[in-house]
C-alpha cells in the first residue's frame, strides 16, 4: 500500500508541473489506421489522429517505437484521459525557430500556398505567414503564378505570436543574393556575349530577364525578326533562355537583350533575293484597315496595301479579299532595305482587266454597257472585267451642252459608246456617244468650203455680234466689225433675232468649233466680182462702172 501511495504521490507531483502548452517527447505505442498511440510518461497513453503523422504526400511519417515531439492539450480531459497534438508540437517548434530567425536575420523556407488581398500566404511548417505582393520580388511581377507550390526563402520582417501574425519577405532574400550576384556578373557581362537567363515577368512592350543578379529588358522588337503583337508570342514567365547583350549601361546598371540577334538577319541581302517583280507564295499574318501583311519568309513581312489588292475596287474590305493563315500569291513591288519595308501586290498576279480590255478594243470600236453612275463631268459606264469607262460630258452630244445632255440619261440605263482612248497604265478608258453619230460640223465644213457663200438665222445677238443658226446644230459667229464696211458700235441696229442673213464663210477653229462669218467680206468680194465682169464686158455695154456699183448695193440693201 505504501509504494502504491508513493507511486501516485509522485505522479501527482508531476502532473502539477507540467503544463498544457508544454512540449514532451514520446513513443510511439502502436499505428493504427485512424489514430497512433503515445506513451509520454504521463497517467496514460494518448490517442493522436493518425493525420498529424502524415507527411505532404499523405504518407505516414512515423513507426512503433519512434519518439517523437508532442505538445500537452490537457492532463486529463472528461473521460479521464491525457490529450496529445503532435501539430501543436510542430507549430510550437516553429515559432521557436521563426523567433530565432527573427531576431538573428535568419532564412527561413516555406512555400506560397495562396492568394490573399494585398499579397499571398505562405505555409512555414504548419505557420500560416503573410507575404505582401510588394516584397515578392525586387522589381513588381504581375504573374507570380510560377512561385506558387514551390518551396523558398524568406526572411521574418514581423513577428506576434499573440496575434498569430507572421510578416515574411522574399525580396530581402533577393537583394542580398543580387548584391553579391550582381557584382560578379557586372564584371562578366560585356555587349555582344550570350547568357543564360529566366523570364521574371512580361509587360506590353517586353519581357524582364533574370541573369542572376541583374535584370534585363527583352524588348519586343527584339524577341524575333518577325512582328510579334505580345511577349506572349514568344516566351512566358518562368522559361530559362538564351539571349545576346545588345546594350550594357554599367553606370545605370541597365541591360537590353535580344532573341532575335543570335540568328542571322534575314534582311540581309533581301532585294537580291526577292528582285521586283519577282512573284511568290506566302501567309497573310495580320489584317488592318489599309492592307494586309504577308509573311514571305521566317522573319520577314511585305505590306500588300489595300489598293493592291484588287484591281477594280481600290477601296476594298481587306478582310474580304483575305484572313489570316491564308496562302497567298504575291508580286514584290519595291524594297526599302534600310527601313526594312517590302511592298507587295496581289492583283499584279491575276489577270489586269485594263489590259486585257486594251487586248480585245481599239479605238472607234463600239461597246455596251449600264450606267453605274453619273457625276458632275460624265458618265461611268460598265464593261467587261468589271471595269468602267467614262464618258465625259463633252462626248454625250454633238449640238446639246453636256450638262443638258446628261440629264436624258439614268443610273442602269444601258447604252452604246465608242471607244475614244484607252490607257491600261493609268487605268482610264474614254468612251463617247456623240461619236456613234455623224459629227454635223464636220459634216458642214465639208460640204461648205471656205469663201463659200452661206445662209442662216439670227439665234442670239448682243452689242459684240450674233449667233446664226446655220441649221443641223451648227451655229456661226458673226462679229459686229463684220456686219458692214461701215463701222457698226451695236450689232442689235443692224440685225434682229430670226432675221435671216447672207455672209461668208471665212475661217474655222476645229478646236474650239467655232465657224467665222462676215457680211462685210461677202460684199467685199461680190463688188470685186462686179468690178472684174465690167472690165471683161466694158466693150460691149453703155453702163458706166458707178452705175453697176449703186445697183449691186441696192440690190444687197434690199437682201
Amino acid at each position: 500500500m505504501t509504494e502504491s501511495f508513493a507511486q501516485l504521490f509522485e505522479e501527482s507531483l508531476a502532473s502539477q508541473r507540467i503544463k498544457p502548452g508544454a512540449i514532451l517527447t514520446g513513443r510511439v505505442v502502436e499505428v493504427g489506421p485512424d489514430v497512433v498511440l503515445v506513451n509520454a510518461g504521463l497517467k496514460s497513453e494518448a490517442v493522436i489522429p493518425v493525420e498529424q503523422f502524415k507527411n505532404d504526400r499523405g504518407e505516414i511519417e512515423v513507426s512503433v517505437g519512434d519518439d517523437v515531439e508532442v505538445a500537452l492539450d490537457s492532463v486529463e480531459d472528461g473521460n479521464g484521459e491525457t490529450r496529445l497534438s503532435r501539430e501543436k508540437a510542430k507549430r510550437a517548434r516553429t515559432w521557436s525557430r521563426l523567433e530565432q530567425a527573427f531576431e538573428k536575420q535568419e532564412i527561413v523556407k516555406g512555400i506560397i500556398n495562396g492568394r490573399v488581398k494585398g499579397g499571398f500566404t505562405v505555409e512555414i511548417d504548419f505557420v500560416r505567414a503573410f507575404l505582401p505582393g510588394s516584397l515578392v520580388d525586387v522589381r513588381p511581377v504581375r504573374d507570380p503564378s510560377y512561385l506558387e507550390g514551390k518551396t523558398l526563402e524568406f526572411k521574418v520582417i514581423k513577428l506576434d505570436q499573440k496575434r498569430n501574425n507572421v510578416v515574411v519577405s522574399r525580396r530581402a532574400v533577393v537583394e542580398q543574393e543580387y548584391s553579391a550576384e550582381r557584382s560578379e556578373l557586372l564584371e562578366k557581362l560585356q555587349e555582344g556575349a550570350v547568357v543564360k537567363g529566366t523570364v521574371k515577368n512580361l509587360t506590353d512592350y517586353g519581357a524582364f530577364v533574370d541573369l542572376g543578379g541583374i535584370d534585363g529588358l527583352l524588348h519586343i522588337t527584339d524577341m524575333a525578326w518577325k512582328r510579334v503583337k505580345h511577349p506572349s508570342e514568344v516566351v512566358t514567365v518562368g522559361d530559362e533562355i538564351d539571349v545576346r547583350i545588345l546594350k550594357f549601361d554599367r553606370e545605370r546598371q541597365r541591360v537590353s537583350l535580344g532573341i532575335k540577334q543570335l540568328g542571322n538577319d534575314p534582311w540581309q541581302n533581301i532585294a537580291r533575293r526577292y528582285p521586283t517583280g519577282s512573284r511568290l507564295f506566302g501567309k497573310v499574318t495580320n489584317i488592318a484597315d489599309y492592307g494586309c501583311f504577308v509573311e514571305i519568309e521566317e522573319g520577314v513581312e511585305g505590306l500588300v496595301h489595300v489598293s493592291e489588292m484588287d484591281w477594280t475596287n481600290k477601296n476594298v474590305n481587306p478582310s474580304k479579299v483575305v484572313h489570316i493563315g491564308q496562302e497567298v500569291e504575291v508580286m514584290v513591288l519595291d524594297i526599302d532595305e534600310e527601313r526594312r519595308r517590302i511592298s507587295l501586290g496581289i492583283k499584279q498576279c491575276q489577270s489586269n482587266p485594263w489590259k486585257d480590255f486594251g487586248d480585245n478594243y481599239n479605238r472607234g470600236d463600239k461597246v455596251s454597257g449600264q450606267i453605274k453612275s453619273i457625276t458632275d463631268f460624265g458618265i461611268f459606264i460598265g464593261l467587261s472585267g468589271g471595269i468602267d469607262g467614262l464618258v465625259h460630258l463633252s462626248d454625250i452630244s454633238w449640238d446639246i451642252p453636256g450638262e443638258e445632255a446628261v440629264r436624258n440619261y439614268q443610273k442602269g440605263q444601258q447604252v452604246e459608246a465608242m471607244v475614244l482612248s484607252i490607257d491600261p497604265e493609268r487605268e482610264r478608258i474614254s468612251l463617247g456617244i456623240k461619236q456613234l453619230a455623224k459629227d454635223p460640223f464636220s459634216a458642214w465644213i465639208a460640204d461648205h468650203p471656205k469663201g463659200s457663200i452661206v445662209k442662216g438665222k439670227v439665234r442670239e445677238v448682243d452689242a459684240k455680234g450674233a449667233i446664226i443658226d446655220l441649221g443641223g446644230g451648227v451655229d456661226g459667229h458673226l462679229r459686229a466689225s463684220e456686219l458692214s464696211r461701215d463701222r457698226v458700235e451695236d450689232a442689235r441696229t443692224v440685225l434682229k433675232v430670226d432675221q435671216e442673213v447672207e455672209a461668208r464663210f471665212t475661217n474655222v477653229d476645229r478646236k474650239s468649233r467655232t465657224i467665222a462669218l462676215s457680211i462685210k467680206a461677202k460684199e467685199i468680194h461680190e463688188e470685186a466680182e462686179v468690178v472684174s465682169n465690167y472690165r471683161t464686158n466694158e466693150t460691149s455695154a453703155g453702163t458706166s462702172l458707178g452705175d453697176l456699183l449703186k445697183e449691186h448695193i441696192g440690190g444687197s440693201q434690199d437682201n
